[in-house]
């Protein structure tokens, strides 16, 4: 509880510490997460901050209430005036569920007053009245900050718009990412760059591989525009895009340094500009949904062996069937990226019922295709078909726009080629493509095109390591 305490008053004056002259309100509840809430108020007391304390609830806890007599000493006794500009809540923890009710509703309440009027509000552990584990919860704190401890929650993960930034401190248990319990690991920068490495100084582009992206109907070959483009712009040697006829003077014209190839008609024509030459195959970006789309999929499945991403309409031509598209998938390195819909759709699972349990669905569907499920959203939650779980949370709102998907398939596909494991590939992809969102995303979401995150991927790439701030285990923007 004191490191708790301690390291959120260090991160709230490190982040609102032009706000604290203005004085800060903690909401202390009844339980631990209170406790908390009272080092916190001894903690900013101690260094000169005004601090007022509104104790919606007595203590339940011998700890809680051993930090609320220290606390005493230090703070001013006197209700808040409604002026501070940082607001403190400590009502709820990780352990509570259901709506709040009673006292700590009119709290959740007063809080959200005091945001309305201008000041920063931060979380500790997590939202009061949002559900830890699910992200369940309306009548709940808005938070410019949340402050959680020892792990990263789900339910913030699931809830970002409630939660602001969110940083993860060490209280003395470590990295969560250390312990054997089965919880997805959290991807990050440093987790990234452990599993791309530099291109070679003596490499080519033979070492640096081949990537074929299968789709670009008549009408639809921006989809395969931006694939090929992300696919050029995350190290891949060459790529070759396959599109309808109708698409290869507009894939030749914007993406020059890409080969092009139309539609494979014959076993000898997927063996030439597939089988022979690739060391990865993309389906889906732009291949649109006509009669004998499906079969087109499952000849180039038939005929290509090695490691394959389905996207978008290569997986929703198997919609209700997801039996069938494990056989042709055959345990090879493969990995399918569908949003919510796509998912619902190939997995029989209504749309709801993805919703509300996006960590855990991936589970049933990777198990079933044999393969990587790379379910789209905030966050992206990957599993593999013996259960281990990745999430990534990068990302922006900017992300949110046609082709985004596109975008993320020409990234994944240069990552399966290049590295053994297709969930690490499918990993590092899901967040270089959201930390490309957040760059290209910067000023806002409005404006901001997909092109911009195409560009921004260089910068990715090139991006220096941030060093760990102790005891900061992980931060979300």
């Amino acid at each position: 509880m004191q490191r708790a305490g301690a390291a959120a008053a260090a991160e709230i004056v490190r982040a609102f510490g032009d706000a604290l002259a203005h004085g800060v309100a903690v909401f202390a509840g009844p339980g631990n997460n209170g406790g908390d809430a009272w080092v916190v108020a001894a903690a900013l007391a101690a260094v000169g901050v005004s601090v007022r304390v509104v104790e919606v609830a007595e203590p339940k806890t011998d700890d809680a209430r051993a930090e609320r007599e220290t606390a005493r000493a230090l703070i001013d006794t006197r209700e808040p005036s409604g002026a501070e500009g940082v607001v403190v809540d400590g009502l709820l923890g990780t352990g509570s569920s259901g709506a709040p009710r009673g006292a700590i509703a009119n709290a959740i309440r007063r809080i959200g007053d005091l945001r309305d009027a201008g000041a920063r509000v931060v979380a500790l552990d997590v939202p009061s009245g949002l559900d830890a584990s699910t992200g369940k919860g309306e009548d709940t704190v808005t938070a410019d900050l949340t402050i959680t401890f020892g792990t990263m929650k789900r339910g913030a993960l699931a809830r970002r718009d409630r939660c602001g930034r969110i940083v993860v401190v060490d209280i003395g248990l470590g990295a969560h990412a250390s312990m054997d319990d089965g919880a997805a690991t959290l991807v990050d920068r440093a987790w990234v760059e452990k599993r791309v490495r530099p291109v070679a100084v003596n490499a080519h582009k033979g070492t640096r591989r081949r990537v074929a992206i299968v789709g670009g109907t008549d009408g639809m070959a921006g989809a395969s525009i931006l694939a090929t483009r992300a696919a050029l712009r995350s190290g891949v040697g060459m790529a070759r895009a396959i599109v309808h006829p109708a698409s290869v003077a507009p894939m030749q014209a914007t993406v020059p340094a890409a080969l092009t190839r139309p539609w494979p008609e014959s076993d000898a024509d997927i063996e030439d500009s597939i089988c022979d030459w690739a060391h990865a195959v993309v389906i889906g970006p732009g291949l649109g949904r006509a009669p004998d789309t499906r079969a087109r999929v499952e000849r180039i499945l038939r005929a290509w062996r090695g490691p394959v991403l389905l996207d978008a309409d290569a997986l929703t031509v198997f919609e209700g069937d997801a039996q069938a598209l494990g056989v042709l998938l055959g345990g090879r390195k493969a990995i399918v990226t569908p949003h919510v819909v796509e998912f619902s759709r190939v997995s029989g699972k209504s749309v709801d019922a993805v919703l509300d349990a996006p960590f855990d669905v991936g589970r049933e569907l990777a198990e079933t295709l044999g393969c990587v499920v790379l379910l789209k959203g905030v966050p992206t939650v990957l599993t593999a078909p013996n259960g281990r779980s990745l999430v990534s949370a990068a990302g922006t709102p900017a992300l949110a726009t046609g082709g985004s998907g596109d975008v993320l398939a020409g990234v994944a596909g240069t990552l399966l080629a290049q590295i053994d494991d297709p969930l690490d590939a499918a990993a590092c992809a899901a967040w270089v493509h959201g930390r490309a969102g957040e760059l290209a995303g910067s000023r806002g979401a409005r404006g901001t095109m997909i092109d911009d995150v195409v560009e921004q991927l260089a910068n990715v790439w090139s991006e220096p390591m941030s060093r760990p701030r102790p005891p900061v285990l992980a931060e979300l923007p």
